[in-house]
C-alpha cells in the first residue's frame, strides 16, 4: 500500500509510521468521520503460493478481529474496524500518541525506568488484564514493544488477538534455528516454550518479564543466544532485581520474581491479584520522586561490542544454568520483538563492511581485511533489510519471490563486500534453500556446496555455519535419490555436532533426526526407529513433549513402525501426535491434517476400513476448505477413500472416485507424475474386481509404459506394473502373452541386483 491509498473507499493512509514482521501501520484519516486513525495493513494474503493458509488465515483475522473490536477498556487499544483491501487484511484502531516501552528503554539508553514509572506501569497494566482475562482472553505475546504510554501517562497495551495471526502466518514456514515460531524468547513463558496449555497466568509471566526489564534494564536471561534465553525460562531462576538495581523496593521485587514462578500455580492467579499486591506496596517511601532516576553506571566510552557486565552468581538459584553450548550466538535486540535468530544466522545481526578470516594451519592468527573500500553503512543496511524481506517471502512460502531476492542481495554483496564475505554466503546460502524449496535440488545442491567449501575455507570446518551449509547438502541429496551419499553427510556433520556442541543441542538433534529419515529410506528400518526414537526422547526432555519438533521426530517414528510391519503401535502414536498438534497449532493446521492420513492409512493396513472411510471423508472436507479441491493434499485424502470404499466391496464407488482422482491429478500434476499413475492403477485395480479385465489391462499397461518412460524398464515401479499386466493377462486366457511377460520382469530383476551388487 502506499500514501496514496483508499482503503475501502473510507481510510486515506497519509504516512508510514511503523513497519515490523506483520505487515505496516499507517497513519490514516477517516474521511467519513474526520478524525485521524492508525490503520495496520498485515502482509497480502491473496498469492497463489500462500495459498495453504489463505483461507485459514481469513478467518482467524476475523474472529479475532472481533474479538479486540469488542475489548473496550482505559488500557487497551481500541479497533474501529477490519477487512479485507486489494489482498491485504487491515485493522483500522485508535491513533496513539506515546512512545512504547521499549522506545522508552531506547531513549533511556537501556537504563531503568524511574521506580514511579515502573509501578504506575504495573498498575495501569494489571488493570487492562484483569478486564481481558475475565473476558477469557490472553495475549500471548506480552513484551515493551506492545505497551504504550501516551503523553498524558495513560498505558494501553496493543495488538490484543492480532499477535496470534503472525504466529498462523509463519508457523506454516520452515521453523527457526530453535523450532520456536510463536512469541518472543525473552518474554515467553515455560508453558508457551513447552507448547503446553496457556491461559492467563502466561501472560503474568509475560509481564513480569516486562517489568523486570523495565526496573533493571536488562530482561531477566540476558543471554546471547535465543536457546539460551528459552532453557533460562524453563529452567533457571532469574538474579534478584535488586543484584542490578539496589534502590528498587524490596514489594515490588518480590512480586516480580513470583511473577516469573516456573509452575503457573506459584504464580499470582489472575491479574487482580497483581493490581492488589501493587495498591498494597504503594506507600509514599516506595516509588522514587517521579523524576528520578533509575541507578545508572558511570558513563564510559562504549566500544563497538561492549562484554557483558560481570554479575554475581544467584544465592537464591537451586536450579541448573543452562549448559555451556547455549552461550555465544546472537538474537538481536531484546525489546525489538525479534525472534529467535534463523540458520544460517540473519544478516541483519553484525553486518560489516570487514570481517576475520579464519587463518590458514600453521600461520598466526592475524586480522585480514577484505581488500576493496569498505561499503558504506546505509548501503549494508539497504542490503540487509532486503535480505530480510527475503527471509519474510520464504515465511510466506513464497519461494520463488524469496529466492529473486536472494540473488539479487548475494549478487550485491559480493560487488560490495567480496564473494567470500559471511553476508555474501549468508544470502548464497538461502538462494540455495529457495531452489530446494521451488523443486530444483540439484541446483540447490551445487549452491550449498559452494557455500560450504567457501565456509570451511574462511570460517574452518566446524564452523556452525559451515556445519549448516553441509547439512543442507545432506538433505538436497536425498531429494536426489543419493541417500547413501546423505547418510554420509548427515553422519560426518552429526559428529561434529555432538563434539561441539553435545548430544542435545537443537542443532544436533534436528541432524541426527534427519539422520533417522534417511536411514529408514536407506531401508534400514530397525536403525531408523531407534534413532528416530531417542531423538524423541531427548527432545521430548528439552523442548517438551507437545513441541513441534517433538512432534515431528514423533512421527517418524510412527512412519518407521509401519515400515516395520507393527502397525498397531503405528496407529497408537500417529492418533497421539495428531491430537498433540491439534491443541498446540490447530485442527486445521497442515501438519495436524497430515498426521490424521496416516492414522487413515494406518486403519486400513489394519483392515479397519469402516473406521477409516469416515476419517477420510472429514479429511477431504477439510483438506478441501483449507487447501482447495484440486489441491494435491486434497487429491490425496481422496485416493485413500477410494481405497478405502475398495477394501469395503464397495467397487463402483471406489471406481467413480479413482477415475475422478485420477482425471484431476493429470490436469493439476501431469498425466505422468507418480501421483496420476498411482491413481491410475487404482483404476485399473476397480475394472479388474468388477471383472473388466479387458478395460483393466488397458490401464495397466498404459501405466506399465508410462513408468518405463519416466522411470526406466527395470525401476522396481514399472517392473510391478508389467507383474500387473502380466496377471490382468491370466485373467483372460491369455496364459502364453503372461509367461513372456512373467519371465521379461524375472530378467530385469535379476539384471537389476546384479547392476547393484
Amino acid at each position: 500500500m502506499t500514501d496514496t491509498t483508499l482503503v475501502q473507499g473510507r481510510y486515506r493512509l497519509l504516512d508510514l509510521i511503523g513497519r515490523g514482521g506483520m505487515g505496516e501501520v499507517w497513519r490514516a484519516r477517516d474521511e467519513s468521520l474526520d478524525r485521524q486513525v492508525a490503520v495496520k495493513c498485515l502482509k497480502p494474503v491473496n498469492t497463489r503460493q500462500d495459498q495453504s493458509v489463505t483461507g485459514v488465515l481469513r478467518e482467524r483475522f476475523r474472529r479475532e478481529a472481533r474479538v479486540a473490536a469488542g475489548l473496550q477498556h482505559r488500557g487497551v487499544t481500541v479497533v474501529h474496524d477490519f477487512g479485507e483491501s486489494d489482498g491485504a487484511l487491515f485493522l483500522v484502531m485508535e491513533l496513539l500518541e506515546g512512545r512504547n516501552l521499549s522506545q522508552l528503554l531506547e531513549d533511556n539508553r537501556h537504563h531503568p525506568l524511574p521506580v514511579a514509572d515502573v509501578v504506575e506501569v504495573a498498575g495501569q497494566v494489571a488493570s487492562a488484564l484483569a478486564y481481558t482475562h475475565r473476558r477469557g482472553i490472553v495475549h500471548r505475546d506480552l513484551k515493551p514493544a506492545n505497551i504504550m504510554r501516551l503523553t498524558d501517562g495513560t498505558v494501553k497495551i496493543c495488538d490484543f488477538g492480532i499477535a496470534r495471526l503472525g504466529r498462523d502466518v509463519t508457523f506454516t514456514s520452515r521453523l527457526t534455528g530453535t523450532g520456536i515460531a510463536m512469541g518472543t524468547p525473552h518474554y515467553m513463558s515455560p508453558e508457551q516454550i513447552s507448547g503446553g496449555q496457556v491461559d492467563r497466568r502466561s501472560d503474568l509471566y509475560s509481564f513480569g518479564c516486562v517489568l523486570y526489564e523495565i526496573a533493571t534494564g536488562v530482561p531477566p536471561f540476558d543471554l546471547d543466544d535465543a536457546w539460551a534465553v528459552l532453557m533460562g525460562h524453563r529452567h533457571t531462576v532469574p538474579l534478584p532485581p535488586r543484584s542490578h538495581r539496589e534502590d528498587l523496593p524490596a514489594y515490588l521485587e518480590r512480586l516480580i520474581l513470583d511473577l516469573l514462578a516456573k509452575q503457573p500455580e506459584a504464580r499470582p492467579q489472575d491479574a487482580r491479584e497483581l493490581g492488589r499486591r501493587i495498591d498494597e506496596g504503594r506507600t509514599p517511601a516506595a516509588p522514587a520522586p517521579s523524576g528520578a532516576p533509575g541507578r545508572v553506571p558511570p558513563a564510559a566510552p562504549a566500544p563497538t561490542t561492549p562484554p557483558p557486565p560481570a554479575r554475581p552468581e544467584p544465592t537464591v538459584a537451586r536450579e541448573p544454568r543452562p549448559p555451556s553450548w547455549t552461550r555465544g550466538m546472537t538474537t538481536g535486540h531484546k525489546t525489538t520483538g525479534t525472534g529467535p535468530r534463523l540458520t544460517p544466522p540473519d544478516a541483519s545481526a553484525g553486518l560489516t563492511g570487514e570481517w576475520i578470516a579464519r587463518p590458514a594451519a600453521g600461520r598466526a592468527e592475524e586480522p585480514v581485511r577484505a581488500e576493496r573500500p569498505t561499503p558504506s553503512p546505509e548501503l549494508i543496511a539497504t542490503l540487509a533489510e532486503r535480505h530480510n524481506a527475503g527471509l519474510s517471502l520464504g515465511r510466506l512460502g513464497r519461494w520463488t519471490e524469496a529466492g529473486a531476492v536472494h540473488r539479487a542481495v548475494a549478487a550485491e554483496r559480493e560487488h560490495a563486500l567480496g564473494p567470500d564475505h559471511p553476508d555474501t554466503l549468508a544470502s548464497r546460502h538461502e538462494v540455495g534453500f529457495t531452489l530446494s524449496r521451488t523443486g530444483r535440488p540439484a541446483d540447490a545442491l551445487r549452491e550449498f556446496a559452494h557455500v560450504a567449501h567457501a565456509r570451511e575455507r574462511v570460517l574452518g570446518a566446524d564452523h556452525p555455519d559451515t556445519l549448516a551449509a553441509r547439512q543442507e547438502m545432506a538433505y538436497v541429496l536425498g531429494r536426489l535419490g543419493r541417500h547413501h551419499e546423505a547418510h554420509q553427510a548427515y553422519a560426518s556433520v552429526l559428529a561434529a555436532r555432538e563434539r561441539l556442541a553435545g548430544p542435545d543441542h537443537p542443532d544436533t538433534l534436528r541432524c541426527r533426526h534427519n539422520l533417522a529419515f534417511t536411514l529408514s529410506r536407506l531401508g534400514l528400518l530397525e536403525d531408523a526407529y531407534r534413532t528416530a526414537s531417542e531423538v524423541a526422547a531427548a527432545r521430548t526432555r528439552v523442548l517438551g513433549a507437545n513441541h513441534p519438533d517433538t512432534l515431528v521426530t514423533r512421527f517418524e517414528v510412527a512412519w518407521a513402525l509401519g515400515q516395520l510391519g507393527r502397525w498397531p503401535e503405528a496407529l497408537q502414536t500417529y492418533e497421539e501426535v495428531a491430537e498433540a498438534r491439534s491443541q498446540a497449532l490447530g485442527p486445521d493446521h497442515p501438519d495436524t491434517l497430515a498426521a490424521r492420513h496416516e492414522v487413515g492409512i494406518s486403519l486400513g493396513r489394519l483392515g479397519r476400513s469402516t473406521l477409516a472411510l469416515p476419517l477420510y471423508r472429514d479429511l477431504v472436507d477439510d483438506r478441501a476448505r483449507v487447501h482447495g479441491p484440486d489441491h494435491p493434499e486434497t487429491l490425496r485424502a481422496r485416493h485413500g477413500l477410494g481405497v478405502n470404499l475398495g477394501r469395503l466391496g464397495r467397487w463402483e464407488e471406489a471406481l467413480a472416485e479413482s477415475r475422478d482422482v485420477c482425471a484431476l491429478r493429470a490436469r493439476v500434476l501431469g498425466p505422468d507424475h507418480p501421483d496420476t499413475l498411482v491413481s491410475r492403477r487404482e483404476v485399473a485395480v476397480g475394472l479388474g474386481w468388477l471383472g473388466r479385465w479387458a478395460d483393466a489391462l488397458t490401464e495397466y499397461r498404459s501405466v506399465a509404459e508410462a513408468r518405463e518412460r519416466v522411470l526406466g524398464a527395470d525401476h522396481p515401479d514399472a517392473l510391478a506394473s508389467r507383474n500387473d499386466e502380466a496377471h490382468c493377462l491370466e485373467q483372460l486366457g491369455r496364459g502364453p502373452e503372461a509367461v513372456r511377460l512373467y519371465r521379461r520382469v524375472a530378467a530385469l530383476r535379476q539384471q537389476r541386483a546384479l547392476g547393484g551388487a
